[in-house]
C-alpha cells in the first residue's frame, strides 16, 4: 500500500455523524443573518433558516442531555464565545482545529471557517455563488473567444477587491474587460458605512480587502492569514469626501476568489522568478497555473487556500487534462500547514476516490521543487507525487 493511501476514510465516514448536517445548517444560518442584518440586530419573527439552525441544535443538545440555547441570540452567543470543540455535537475528529469558532469573537463577523462550511459543505455546485459568478464570465469570454479576457477579469478580482468611482471608470473603458462588463457591475457592491471611521475607509495593506473598525479604534481584517501575521496594517485611506462612490467585491468572491487568487498571484511571482514561463488560468480556467519546463515537461497547479484541509479534501477532485500536462496537483499557502502541522495528513485522510490520488503541496514546497528540477534532479524521487507521500509518510510516524 503506497503511503497517501493508508486508512483513507470515504465520505460515509462523515455521514455516519449527525452533527456534519447540523453544522452546515448553523454555518448557513450564521452566514445569511451576516448578509442580511447585523447580527446582533435581528427581531422575531427569526428568519426560517435561523429558526431551522435553532430547533436543530436544541433538539441535538436535548438528544445528549445537554443544556441547549435558549434563543437565537444564545446560539450567536454560542458562535462567538464557544469554540466548536465545546459543542455537544457529533462531529469527525477532522471537522475543525482545537479554538475555532464560527464567529469571530473580535470583529463579531463569521469566520473563515464558518464560510467554508456554508459555501463548500455539502451545497450543490450550482448553489455555490462565486463558482456560478466564474462559470458566467467563462461562458461569456468564451462566446466572445476572448480567453485574454477571462484573464483580465480574474486579475481584476484578485487584485482590485474594492473600486473607487476613478477605478471603476478605469474599469468601464477597459477594451479588454468589454465581454464581462455587466457581470463586473454585478458583483461590486457599494461598500456599507460600517467600515467607514473618521471620514475615511481604509483598505489592509496585505490582501487589499476594507479593514473594519473596531469600538477601540483598532482595525480588523476578514483574512485568517492577515490576522495570523499580526496587527492589521493599514494600505489605503480612502476619504469619503475624495473617493466619491465606493465598491467591494461580494463577500463569497472575496473569500473564494481573492483570497486564492493572492495566492495564486504570489506563486506566479515565485516561479517566474525562476524564469519560468507561467500560464494563469490556461484554458478558460482548467486550472489556475501552467508552468512549463525547459525540456517541456508540464505542470498543472491548482491553488487552495482553505481553512479546513478536511473540508478541502472531501472536496478534492483530479484536475482537468486540457490543456495537456504531465504532473498535477493542488497547493496550499504555507501559512495554513504552519497554524496546523497536520494540515497535509488531515486532507490525505479525508480525500475522496474522486481525487484519484491527487497530492497537496504547499507553495514553499512547490517552488523547492521546481528549482531541484532546473538542477536537473529529475528522476521519480523528485517528482510531486514523491514531495506529497513524503509528507505523509513523516505526519504518519508522528501520529
Amino acid at each position: 500500500m503506497s503511503p497517501h493511501r493508508f486508512a483513507a476514510p470515504t465520505p460515509a465516514d462523515w455521514s455516519a455523524h449527525d452533527g456534519v448536517p447540523l453544522l452546515h445548517t448553523i454555518a448557513t444560518a450564521v452566514m445569511r443573518l451576516a448578509e442580511n442584518t447585523d447580527l446582533e440586530a435581528f427581531t422575531l419573527p427569526y428568519p426560517a433558516e435561523a429558526q431551522r439552525a435553532l430547533d436543530r441544535t436544541v433538539l441535538s443538545c436535548l438528544l445528549r442531555d445537554a443544556d441547549p440555547p435558549t434563543s437565537l441570540s444564545e446560539l450567536l452567543e454560542w458562535c462567538r464565545s464557544r469554540p466548536l470543540d465545546a459543542w455537544p455535537l457529533d462531529l469527525p475528529p477532522d471537522a475543525f482545529s482545537p479554538g475555532d469558532y464560527l464567529i469571530d469573537p473580535v470583529s463579531l463577523q463569521p469566520s473563515q471557517l464558518c464560510q467554508e462550511w456554508k459555501v463548500r459543505g455539502w451545497d450543490s455546485a450550482a448553489e455555490q455563488y462565486d463558482r456560478a459568478i466564474i462559470r458566467e464570465a467563462l461562458r461569456m469570454c468564451r462566446e466572445s473567444e476572448s480567453p485574454e479576457s477571462y484573464t483580465a477579469f480574474r486579475r481584476l478580482l484578485v487584485e482590485k477587491p474594492v473600486l473607487t468611482t476613478t477605478d471603476m471608470f478605469e474599469v468601464s473603458t477597459d477594451l479588454t474587460l468589454d465581454p464581462v462588463r455587466g457581470l463586473v457591475e454585478l458583483i461590486y457592491k457599494p461598500v456599507p458605512d460600517g467600515y467607514r471611521s473618521h471620514g475615511a475607509y481604509v483598505t489592509c495593506a496585505r490582501c487589499l480587502t476594507l479593514l473594519t473598525p473596531l469600538a477601540d479604534g483598532g482595525w480588523w481584517c476578514e483574512r485568517d492569514r492577515c490576522r495570523r501575521q499580526g496587527p492589521p496594517v493599514p494600505g489605503r485611506e480612502l476619504p469619503v469626501d475624495e473617493v466619491g462612490g465606493l465598491w467591494q467585491l461580494e463577500r463569497p468572491l472575496r473569500q473564494f476568489v481573492t483570497g486564492p487568487g493572492r495566492a495564486e498571484a504570489e506563486l506566479e511571482r515565485g516561479l517566474k522568478a525562476l524564469r519560468l514561463p507561467v500560464e494563469m488560468w490556461p484554458g478558460f480556467d482548467a486550472y489556475d497555473l501552467r508552468v512549463t519546463f525547459p525540456d517541456g515537461w508540464a505542470w498543472a497547479i491548482d491553488v487552495k487556500d482553505w481553512a479546513q484541509p478536511a473540508l478541502l479534501g472531501q472536496a478534492a477532485t483530479a484536475v482537468r487534462t486540457e490543456p495537456p500536462y504531465n504532473e498535477a496537483c493542488w497547493v496550499v499557502p504555507g501559512h495554513r500547514v504552519d497554524a496546523r502541522h497536520d494540515y497535509i495528513q488531515v486532507y490525505a485522510r479525508n480525500r475522496t476516490d474522486t481525487a484519484q490520488g491527487l497530492p497537496l503541496l504547499t507553495d514553499r514546497e512547490l517552488v523547492a521543487a521546481a528549482r531541484a528540477r532546473l538542477r536537473g534532479d529529475t528522476g521519480p524521487a523528485f517528482r510531486l507525487q514523491h514531495v506529497f507521500d513524503g509528507k505523509i509518510t513523516k505526519g504518519r510516524g508522528h501520529a
